[in-house]
């Protein structure tokens, strides 16, 4: 059975611990969201496993369907079928979207394999459909000058057009209003929702329980100092929501 498997994973910052030795299975469908304050390590454990060169893992594995993805370059990860949506995406000035969708739907295909344009502009229209999204989008730049809110929309149809196994979605919600939060979570459950492919297993990366009454996990864990100190299911998200996280110094102290 398909499944992503991290196995007491170890990074560091230079020379500063960061997570200190995290154990998490991810399987196809699961949404599994992880909450915890500032600098315990969630974002880190999102870049480093899809390969983020600033991080360097120091003890643990990481197996995609059984093999080691810490043995995979970066491309060979992204194939395989791992995704990164950035909490920060970057703008690329001068390239479109439908350009820059294009270049990375290409670039999973086999050497030699040609893209048709034709089954890939039907397609890309057909997930923009599933999106809300208007086909006018297509011919703007890669965020340039985007809201917040379309920035994420723009990750979301760079999932949709990629098909990833699993996606890391980095604090998604961050900048967000309600509206702009109910759109990309519309579109992150429709993508869910199909038919015609497998449901990705998501490793959903938040501060806030908001996201999660759109997005329904089903596990929630609590990472504090570079761990996972407790899972639950979503009523975990409600309790972090009224007692904050200081209570997790108290957990910490006896996992």
């Amino acid at each position: 059975m398909s499944q992503l498997e991290i196995q007491d994973l170890k990074i560091n910052l230079g020379d500063k611990p960061i997570v200190k030795g995290l154990t998490l299975t991810i399987r196809p469908g699961e949404v599994h969201a992880i909450m915890g304050p500032n600098g315990t390590g969630k974002s880190t454990l999102a870049k480093a496993i899809v390969g983020h060169h600033s991080y360097q893992i120091i003890g643990g594995e990481v197996f995609f369907d059984g093999k080691s993805v810490l043995k995979m370059e970066v491309d060979e990860r992204a194939r395989a079928g791992l995704f990164l949506a950035f909490q920060y995406p970057s703008e690329i000035p001068g390239v479109s979207i439908a350009n820059f969708l294009r270049a990375a739907v290409q670039a999973r295909m086999a050497e030699g394999e040609e893209l048709d344009a034709t089954g890939y502009y039907k397609r890309l229209y057909s997930k923009m459909d599933l999106l809300k999204i208007d086909h006018k989008f297509t011919s703007r730049s890669v965020n340039e000058g985007f809201s917040g809110g379309e920035k994420k929309r723009c990750e979301i149809l760079q999932m949709a057009m990629l098909e990833p196994k699993y996606a890391f979605m980095d604090e998604t919600d961050s900048g967000l209003d309600i509206d702009a939060l109910r759109i990309v979570a519309g579109g992150v459950n429709a993508l869910r929702a199909r038919a015609n492919a497998p449901a990705p297993g998501i490793l959903l990366i938040t501060h806030y329980q908001r996201l999660l009454n759109y997005i329904v996990p089903d596990f929630v864990h609590v990472m504090y100092d570079g761990r996972i100190v407790k899972s639950g299911d979503k009523s975990l998200a409600l309790e972090l929501e009224a007692k904050g996280y200081g209570w997790m110094k108290n957990e910490l102290a006896i996992v």
